[in-house]
């Protein structure tokens, strides 16, 4: 079965609206997993808009799954990472302003720099994915830098998914292929939600994690934090 990894960074754009401690970040991870979710996921900004560096050191020993921080390898993220050791790191291309990741690497472009980061990932134990296209040069490169897994952006299958759902979903079962072939794990991630993630996970021969944030947080609203859960995982019952 796929782990599914929950993004909380909305958690904590919430608390920060108020600048107290409603939601409670640490609370909310840790019942996450009480309700099944096999990790969690952070993606701390420059800005500390959501996710603040202070929530990665307290959410570090509280973490009894996996612990997966996203963000672009700066100097700065690197101390946090190599300080707070998560099972997982996952790098992102993002400019520091960027609301959300909205693309893959260039890895071509930036084999060198990703392959010294994963290097020095490896060399303190972390595990390391980087965030790409569902396309096999991107992918094939990713291996050539010695990362662990590729993490697929999945908003162009999102988009596709309600108009052509076959056709969304070709490119990534083509891409978890080629991932597997480089003897890469498969991670996936941007706008899957409980409409078109069963799908997804149907037709990928190999996925090892989903990340969800936005959506399953949303929903939530309406379910509850449980009860969503329980849908996202049942979802991912290939």
């Amino acid at each position: 079965m796929t782990h599914l990894s929950v993004n909380i960074n909305k958690v904590a754009t919430l608390r920060n609206a108020r600048g107290e401690n409603v939601p409670d970040v640490q609370r909310v991870a840790v019942d996450c997993e009480k309700f099944g979710a096999e990790g969690i996921t952070v993606h701390p900004r420059p800005d500390e808009r959501h996710i603040r560096r202070d929530d990665v050191y307290k959410l570090r020993p509280i973490v009894k799954t996996e612990f997966n921080i996203e963000g672009y390898p700066s100097e700065d993220f690197m101390r946090l990472v190599l300080q707070v050791r998560p099972e997982q790191v996952t790098l992102v291309p993002d400019a520091p302003s960027a609301v959300t990741s909205s693309s893959g690497w260039d890895v071509e472009s930036n084999l060198d720099f990703l392959s010294g980061i994963v290097d020095r990932l490896k060399e303190a134990g972390i595990r390391s994915s980087i965030f790409v296209a569902p396309d096999e040069k991107q992918i094939k490169l990713a291996a050539k830098a010695g990362a662990d897994r590729v993490e697929l952006y999945t908003k162009p299958y999102a988009d596709q998914y309600p108009t052509d759902p076959e056709a969304a979903v070709a490119p990534y079962v083509a891409a978890s292929e080629a991932a597997h072939r480089c003897g890469l794990g498969v991670n996936a991630g941007h706008d899957l939600n409980l409409e078109n993630l069963a799908f997804f996970r149907q037709h990928l021969p190999y996925l090892n994690e989903v990340s969800i944030g936005h959506a399953l947080i949303s929903d939530a609203l309406y379910l509850g934090l449980e009860e969503t859960i329980k849908r996202y995982k049942q979802c991912l019952i290939k």
